[in-house]
């Protein structure tokens, strides 16, 4: 009889912090997982940007920390060869350094089909043989001809992707279709075909473009992982600096005070040589205004130390 290797759950090993991260705060160390993002949404040239920060040990996006570099393996099914070299180039001029120092070696055959047995042993051994650190696959609908949409289908072929993940402890990264028109979606809902995607990744990135499909729109980037507090949004920008084209991170700006508004004035008014404090809907008849207005109002002043608020209703601090 052959028993499964198993261990006392206090002997597993603990992972040190900074071995918990391939790229801190965006992707796990040894995680798979998808880019997902409607077209036209820079999902390659993220996944690009990763593959160059993870070769070189720099901070992908020029923002998150690589604590350690290795080999990342490429594969990418829409592009050209010498549009992926174009686009590597200008993320490398970008970030200061040179392509040809980068160990990112790029799948070239014409095709890879992971539901073929011979296509997924072609596959295995390269991972076996050059040993990467991060495995990317760009995208997901030119790797099969399965139903998507059958978790039945999808299922065996993420299964052989984990596998390959814990067989070499190598991250796995998917770059993946969003459905059509569902920019409204929760970003994981959003993902293209069976629900097994989303459940699949261990850690996920989300690109929506804001306002619309237009040229120069920026990006919001949605993190999620498995075994990790989500960070907030980011939004980035496909930005053109010479020769380079790479996604800058847009910084956001410091919120700027509002101006006092005339309707502090009227609450002031109606709140002095007033005896008791005065509830929500008298305040209201009083100042003549919007309720999401007084609302807001109300709770800039109080935020201010210019209000004090009780049960009974507002009053100015001085009382």
């Amino acid at each position: 009889m052959s028993l499964l290797p198993v261990e006392p759950a206090y002997r597993l090993a603990d992972r040190a912090e900074d071995q918990r991260w391939l790229v801190t705060s965006l992707w796990s160390e040894q995680a798979v997982g998808i880019v997902g993002g409607e077209p036209k949404c820079c999902k390659s040239f993220l996944a690009l940007d990763l593959a160059v920060a993870v070769a070189a040990g720099i901070p992908c996006l020029r923002r998150f920390a690589v604590p350690r570099a290795g080999r990342v393996l490429l594969y990418a099914a829409e592009d050209a060869l010498h549009i992926v070299r174009r686009r590597l180039e200008g993320i490398c001029a970008a970030v200061g350094v040179s392509l040809a120092d980068l160990d990112i070696q790029v799948i070239t055959a014409p095709s890879v089909r992971l539901d073929l047995d011979a296509d997924r042993r072609a596959l295995a051994e390269t991972v076996a043989s050059l040993q990467p650190r991060l495995l990317i696959l760009d995208p997901f609908v030119r790797l099969h001809r399965i139903d998507e949409n059958a978790s039945g289908e999808v299922a065996p072929l993420l299964a052989f992707l984990r596998e390959l993940q814990r067989r070499h402890a190598v991250a796995v990264l998917v770059v993946h279709h969003a459905k059509k028109g569902a920019g409204r979606a929760r970003a994981g809902q959003a993902l293209r075909g069976s629900s097994e995607f989303h459940a699949w990744g261990d850690s996920n990135l989300y690109l929506r473009r804001n306002g619309g499909p237009r040229e120069g729109s920026d990006l919001t980037l949605t993190v999620e992982h498995r075994a990790a507090a989500a960070m907030p949004t980011v939004t980035l920008e496909l930005a053109q600096r010479a020769n380079a084209l790479a996604l800058e991170v847009i910084e956001r700006r410091t919120p700027q005070t509002p101006a006092p508004s005339s309707v502090d004035e009227r609450i002031t008014a109606a709140l002095t040589n007033v005896d008791r404090p005065l509830p929500f809907s008298e305040l209201r008849a009083r100042c003549r205004v919007r309720t999401a207005t007084l609302y807001e109002r109300l709770a800039a002043l109080t935020a201010a130390g210019r209000l004090g608020r009780s049960d009974q209703g507002y009053h100015l601090a001085s009382r």
